[in-house]
């Protein structure tokens, strides 16, 4: 009961303005700068499922975000954090990266890939189901969910139950997946120059 509550105050608060009576320091839609080589894992999770892998086609502007969609964000946000355990790719495969869909248990980029996968099968297009690549305010990298839409990107994190604009995070955003090609990558306006840690840029 208290999740259906929580769901369904998070779907008021956002249709009714609530997340948009303030104006954003940041823009709603992140700026993307150019192209960029995508993260090793992604590079090899793409030898393996070449059809997740392809040419979205031209880019037709954000979703349209209904209230029945932004439902489905959060139910599939929340059941997939609850329903995997986070564990280390060194812990699950003994390597250091390893992007796969999880079953029970998961790195940040695994959650990322499922939630992905749920969200496609209900039928959002992959050109606004973009993994993305931050840095934590600590200096680690992490893979997050893009969910591209007309009321701005939100994010869907394993590290969070509740689905924030990107502007809204503590992160720096580095890159993502290009909006047209789900295999390309691209890169994302910010600031600061860093490195990424435990998620790999190159």
């Amino acid at each position: 009961m208290l999740k259906t509550i929580t769901k369904l105050i998070a779907v008021a608060v956002l249709f009714t303005g609530g997340l948009f009576g303030t104006a954003q320091a940041l823009p709603a839609n992140m700026v993307v700068t150019g192209s960029t080589n995508p993260p090793i894992g992604h590079y090899e999770f793409c030898k393996i499922y070449a059809s997740e892998c392809t040419s979205n086609g031209k880019d037709g502007g954000p979703m349209v975000l209904t209230r029945e969609g932004w439902q489905k964000i959060l139910e599939i946000n929340y059941d997939v954090n609850q329903a995997i355990t986070p564990m280390t790719d060194m812990e699950i495969h003994g390597v250091e990266e390893k992007w796969s869909y999880p079953e029970t248990v998961g790195d940040c980029e695994d959650y990322v890939l499922l939630k992905r996968r749920k969200l496609i099968e209900n039928g959002f297009s992959a050109s606004d189901l973009l993994i993305t690549v931050v840095l934590q305010p600590n200096g680690d990298g992490h893979a997050v969910l893009t969910v591209r839409t007309d009321r701005g990107d939100f994010i869907l994190d394993n590290m969070r139950n509740k689905v924030l604009l990107w502007s809204d995070t503590e992160y720096t955003y580095l890159k993502r997946q290009s909006t047209e090609h789900s295999g390309r990558w691209v890169k994302l306006q910010d600031g600061r120059t860093v490195a990424v840690g435990s998620v790999r840029t190159q």
